[in-house]
């Protein structure tokens, strides 16, 4: 396959008009430029987030500094900094930069770049930092044309996805970049990029002298759910709803505030504030209580808000472990079918797996007892974390191992009447037997109930023909958990 075929001409598109104020607005520049690409940072001390990866003693932030290139790849969600970082590479290191968007690049894009990057290695310059925004959307083909221009040191390869690398990149090109983890902001860090938007004249809003109170600054921020160019978008259209009011210098009204919530569809869903976890704890408490029209209810409240459907599905996961069990041992792979065919489909189709889901979940048999044994067991670790492994239980793959006497006395069940070696204690022996697992009579979980009882009444004809008890010791409740 040529690299006309792999990197092939999209359709032409046609320019959408503009929804956001004329181009001359004086918010902005004569030539209309966003107030988000305005305030891009121009220098690494402007940069904001990713305090693990550019603080003063950062992995990226050494890098940087000691001019060494490498090639990347930057895996976050949007508004994180992927893009203002790859482009700081490039002005730190003072070499040529080109971005691409593999949505949108042809085949003479990516030509032309590599082109140039070619004669300018010729002439002994620098190699060229290719940026690579949404590269999850090049095809592997795609990807694997880039792979001989990064080995031979003709251009240093930055790739910006949102999507998991491990799945959608190729190996190779995996193994030639380093990838690099990067997190939404932060409250205070949207917070103080928030108020340096409002208070710089040159680059940001700052010569229309509006300011906002610590409380509206928090709900902003909180709309923004950790994206820096959502934030910086808020802010912008709360300037042209100023200037169209003809509002003078001065706190923002909050009358103006809620316009904006209302019309950047921000109000809906609070994802990180109370909002977010009330609508979350509604959805999940429905469907513990056997209410699938309620859990519909919510359902539609969080996708219709904004919520993340991958979040949904994750959170339906929890569910069928938590509040489910082994009442329905069945909810468990139905809700990973959920969230596979929602990765697949994506919306609105996948979402209708969704609420299929979520009925299941609620109509139901519910059973928490796998989730209070855990617990419990977790408990006891925490208070005897060291005990030793009995030697008839440990591994002995070795002929020196078995000298020291590993896995001597060992009981192997399957040799054992009913498949079962009655009275043998399987826990450390100075820990006395638990019996955290408390199954209800509720669905399959009966079944296992059954069987429990069974094996205990084995155990204690075991009992009676040797020195150690059959009585279990019933671990202690574990501390109520009231996450929603």
């Amino acid at each position: 396959m040529s690299q006309d075929d792999l990197f092939a001409e999209p359709a032409p598109r046609r320019h959408q008009g503009s929804t956001g104020g004329s181009t001359g607005s004086s918010t902005g520049t004569a030539a209309g430029i966003p107030l988000a690409e305005r305030m891009r940072p121009r220098l690494l001390d402007e940069f904001v987030g990713q305090r693990e990866l550019m603080g003063a003693d950062g992995p990226l932030r050494r890098l940087l500094e000691s001019g060494r290139l490498q090639s990347l790849v930057l895996w976050g969600p949007p508004g994180c900094g992927k893009t203002t970082f790859g482009r700081l590479v490039a002005a730190h290191l003072n070499a040529p930069f080109r971005q691409l968007s593999a949505v949108l690049a042809g085949v003479k894009d990516v030509r032309a770049v590599v082109e140039e990057a070619q004669r300018l290695r010729a002439r002994g310059g620098p190699a060229t930092v290719l940026f690579v925004d949404e590269v999850h959307r090049f095809n592997k083909a795609q990807q694997d044309a880039f792979l001989p221009f990064v080995e031979d040191g003709t251009i240093v390869f930055v790739g910006a996805t949102t999507e998991n690398p491990s799945f959608e990149l190729n190996n190779a090109l995996l193994s030639r970049a380093r990838v690099l983890v990067f997190k939404p902001l932060g409250e205070a860090e949207l917070d103080a990029l928030v108020e340096r938007a409002l208070s710089d004249v040159e680059r940001g809003v700052g010569a229309l002298g509006l300011s906002l109170s610590p409380a509206q600054r928090a709900t902003v921020v909180r709309a923004c759910d950790g994206d820096a160019r959502r934030a910086l978008n808020f802010v912008e259209l709360i300037a042209e709803l100023c200037q169209t009011r003809g509002l003078a210098a001065g706190e923002v009204p909050q009358d103006v505030l809620e316009q904006a919530l209302d019309v950047a569809h921000l109000r809906r869903y609070d994802k990180g504030g109370d909002a977010f976890y009330d609508l979350i704890s509604a959805f999940h408490k429905s469907i513990r209580g056997s209410d699938p029209d309620a859990a519909l209810y919510w359902l539609a409240r969080m996708l219709d808000g904004g919520c993340d459907p991958l979040y949904v599905a994750r959170r339906l996961v929890r569910i069928a472990s938590e509040d489910v069990g082994l009442a329905d041992p069945r909810a468990l792979s139905l809700t990973l079918d959920v969230w596979d065919t929602q990765l697949r489909l994506g919306s609105p189709e996948g979402e209708l797996a969704l609420a299929h889901a979520a009925v299941h979940l609620a109509c139901t048999e519910k059973s928490n007892a796998v989730y209070n044994a855990f617990n419990a067991a977790m408990e006891e670790v925490k208070r005897q974390p060291s005990l030793e492994v009995p030697k008839r239980l440990r591994n002995a793959p070795t002929r020196l191992m078995a000298s020291l006497g590993h896995a001597e006395g060992y009981r192997y069940a399957h040799d054992e009447p009913d498949a079962y070696a009655a009275g043998e204690h399987y826990f450390p022996d100075e820990m006395p037997r638990r019996r955290y697992y408390q199954p209800t009579r509720h669905g399959a979980e009966a079944r296992y109930a059954a069987r429990l009882q069974a094996l205990g009444e084995l155990d204690r004809e075991s009992a009676a023909s040797s020195s150690r008890p059959a009585t279990d010791s019933i671990a202690p409740e574990p501390a109520k958990d009231h996450r929603s």
